[in-house]
């Protein structure tokens, strides 16, 4: 067995931690659209 496999420091579900990577950056990326397309409503 692997030295690494013996002393995990977590034991979560990657798919989680994935997950929540996954939604946190759609949000920040559909705030920044959001943003820049009100801007460019206002503007014309």
């Amino acid at each position: 067995m692997n030295e690494f496999e013996k002393n995990v420091q977590t034991r979560r579900n990657d798919v989680v931690d994935s997950g929540i990577g996954f939604v946190v950056s759609f949000v920040f990326f559909a705030a920044i659209f959001t943003i820049a397309t009100v801007i460019d409503f206002i503007t014309k």
